[in-house]
């Protein structure tokens, strides 16, 4: 949850910079600071998770491209982004796994594993 003293730092001392197709908005200082460059900030839409974050969107926040981002896919290949799954119902679970993290049920092998056991 984003404090009231972030949300009144960036209505004063920055300004908006551009939005993902997840709704989180990306502000930059109207300063530079004290290393000469401008302070980036993702204020999140919803749970604040960092895996939310685009590709593009985290190279601009760390000065890795200086352009901004634009909502689209650059090359056929590549995929929309998704964030991390893990805990969620729509996260991956192999065939004869169920949900070990919602319902507390160990996952049951299908016969071609063996256990190692150390030899003496």
């Amino acid at each position: 949850m984003t404090s009231l003293g972030t949300k009144i730092f960036i209505k004063f001392f920055c300004k908006a910079m551009g939005k993902d197709q997840f709704g989180n908005c990306y502000y930059q200082t109207k300063q530079k600071d004290g290393s000469g460059k401008f302070k980036r900030i993702v204020m999140y839409n919803g749970i604040e998770d960092a895996s939310k974050i685009p590709a593009l969107w985290h190279a601009w926040l760390h000065y890795t491209i200086d352009e901004l981002p634009q909502n689209q896919l650059h090359y056929n290949w590549e995929k929309i982004h998704v964030p991390n799954l893990t805990g969620t119902d729509w996260s991956y679970l192999p065939s004869g796994c169920k949900n070990s993290l919602t319902n507390g049920i160990r996952r049951k092998t299908t016969g071609d594993y063996q256990a190692w056991k150390p030899s003496n």
